[in-house]
């Protein structure tokens, strides 16, 4: 009997892997239909990432509406849900943000399995740190907030803090000294793209149609509904209608008719070369807008806060670029050295309280899903869902009814980013 050949299977995939991308990957079953859009569909959603697909899977599966149609101007996922740092945590301070983006990580811990898609999800936890000790007082604060909502979360010694993450700085007299912090141990990192692609799979096996490279140019509408959109394949209608695009939310809502309360601004992140295991939480400080994680090929991906002009281009301005390295590598002297390999920038779009847009549109069955600035990777699942619900139904659930757009005429904010808390 001849031995095995050591290797040879591995030679056997990576020449198949060529070949196919040669071909034009002929010999594999496509994960997710490209059919022409139809003239007609129960519902529409035009935003091909995490949330339009989300929305859509939620449709098929809550509701048993299949007739559904998601169309992307470019590629699924490669807009926020691709340019992000893909960090996935609920510890907020306000009631209504900390049960909406809990709902979203207890759906994240179980949706690997529920997909039956690995979107790696690592529950590897979230560090804020405290710099002084007013920022103590105002962990405090958020922890206690937290644990009277049922949702875990605890406050971290400064000798808990370095025992955890051992390559900060453990000067009390360096510019960023640790005088402890907060934990959320559920919190982690998941894999963007997957996540996509996972709900693509998932929907499109519900029958529900995805077009790529199909952009919204305009809105037939009568009698304050919409009765169609015009697209780059032709005119779709519709019964419904949601839309979930993020950065483009404005310039939507003007070709439908109204405006939104939102200012696009550009979130830029960077991965360094990749390194050693070394760094196994998400750290994050808020003083300095400034948070780090390690990936699973080992590559430090690094974020911070938002530019601080409005913009649509995405890409990163090099004094931001400057100042959040400045600020890691001050926290984390051992990675002074580290070359970064690329950057990229996000555009997100921001509300007045910093806290997300859901319900109804002017029109009466456009719904919207948009607002999350910073915060919208970690809201994939729930947001999804509640586009849905608000789509199959007509009315907010229990979770998006704080965020409508009429919360901007009562006064009824939900200001997260002056409540002490990171919106990375």
């Amino acid at each position: 009997m001849t031995a095995p050949v050591p290797g040879i299977e591995h030679r056997y995939s990576a020449l198949r892997l060529f070949r196919e991308g040669l071909r034009g990957q002929r010999g594999w079953t496509p994960a997710w239909r490209s059919p022409e859009p139809r003239r007609r569909y129960d519902a529409v959603i035009i935003g091909g990432g995490g949330h339009g697909l989300s929305a859509a899977w939620h449709l098929a599966k809550d509701h048993g509406i299949t007739d559904v149609l998601v169309i992307e101007k470019a590629w699924l996922g490669g807009g926020n849900t691709g340019r992000n740092t893909t960090i996935i945590r609920s510890n907020y301070f306000h009631r209504e943000s900390q049960v909406i983006y809990d709902a979203s990580l207890k759906i994240y811990e179980g949706l690997s399995r529920e997909l039956n898609y690995n979107i790696m999800f690592s529950q590897r936890g979230n560090i804020e740190l405290a710099h002084a000790p007013s920022e103590m007082e105002g962990m405090r604060r958020v922890v206690n907030a937290m644990q009277v909502a049922g949702i875990e979360s605890s406050l971290l010694t400064r000798d808990d803090v370095l025992a955890m993450v051992p390559l900060l700085d453990p000067s009390p007299y360096c510019r960023w000294p640790v005088f402890g912090g907060m934990i959320q141990r559920r919190a982690g990192v998941a894999r963007h793209d997957a996540v996509a692609w996972g709900y693509a799979r998932a929907a499109d096996g519900m029958g529900v149609d995805i077009v790529q490279n199909c952009a919204v140019n305009g809105f037939r509408i009568e009698g304050g509904r919409v009765r169609a959109v015009e697209t780059s394949h032709g005119v779709i209608e519709a019964s419904v209608f949601g839309m979930a695009v993020a950065g483009a939310s404005p310039e939507l809502a003007r070709l439908a008719g109204f405006r939104l309360p939102l200012l696009c601004m550009t979130l830029q992140a960077m991965v360094s070369e990749p390194l050693k295991p070394c760094l196994h939480h998400v750290v994050a400080s808020t003083p300095n807008s400034a948070y780090v994680s390690q990936s699973d090929k080992g590559e430090l991906v690094i974020g911070g806060g938002l530019e601080p002009v409005p913009s649509y281009a995405r890409r990163g301005d090099l004094a931001k670029t400057r100042e959040v390295l400045a600020s890691v590598v001050e926290m984390f002297p051992a990675f002074s050295t580290l070359r970064l390999m690329r950057q990229w920038g996000g555009t997100v779009d921001t509300s007045p309280d910093n806290s997300p847009i859901l319900g109804p549109s002017p029109l009466t069955n456009l719904y919207l899903n948009c607002g999350w600035g910073t915060g919208g990777f970690k809201a994939i699942p729930i947001g999804g869902k509640m586009l849905a619900h608000l789509m199959a139904t007509g009315r907010h659930h229990d979770l998006s009814a704080p965020f409508g757009l009429e919360r901007f005429a009562t006064g009824r904010l939900i200001d997260e980013a002056h409540a002490g808390v990171a919106h990375d």
